[in-house]
């Protein structure tokens, strides 16, 4: 009887939630995924994760409004960013939602984030049709759409502090 748990194997994939959760937000989505890479039942796995959404503990909301923080950070645009969020397994409504806040907080100023990645990447517009292709793609990479790539390519080293 020892090490086993007093509520018996239903506090198992609980636990292996709050561990994971202790680390960083998890969607519900991929929570499910890493409880049944544990060998975790279904039901029990849908049972946990109902009882830590109604806790607080997990929100798909949350995870939304943190990754596309993060990835706002790193430079990426808002195409790559909702692939990625979608891939996580949050609806688009869900995600609708997580730029509609991001923008209602200045956050995700698309163009000047396709600016600030372009004129750190690259020490100008290019000279020659290859090296604006490669500083294309380099955008196009990063999610952003042809609109911003456009601006980012005529607007990137006006100035260093203004991209807009």
């Amino acid at each position: 009887m020892f090490g086993s748990s007093p509520l018996g194997d239903e506090s198992r994939p609980r636990d292996d939630a709050i561990r994971l959760l202790a680390r960083r937000e998890y969607s519900r989505h991929e929570l499910a995924e890493r409880l049944v890479a544990k060998g975790h039942e279904a039901e029990a796995i849908a049972g946990c994760l109902d009882a830590l959404a109604e806790e607080g503990l997990q929100s798909d909301t949350r995870f939304a409004e943190s990754f596309l923080r993060s990835r706002i950070l790193r430079g990426q645009g808002p195409l790559k960013i909702r692939l990625e969020l979608e891939r996580r397994g949050l609806d688009r409504e869900e995600i609708r939602l997580a730029f509609d806040e991001a923008a209602q907080r200045g956050e995700g100023d698309w163009f000047a984030l396709a600016c600030d990645a372009l004129s750190r990447r690259f020490s100008g517009p290019g000279d020659i049709p290859r090296e604006r292709a490669r500083r294309e793609r380099f955008l196009a990479s990063r999610g952003f759409d042809f609109d911003q790539v456009r601006h980012a390519l005529e607007h990137a080293w006006d100035s260093a502090t203004d991209h807009s």
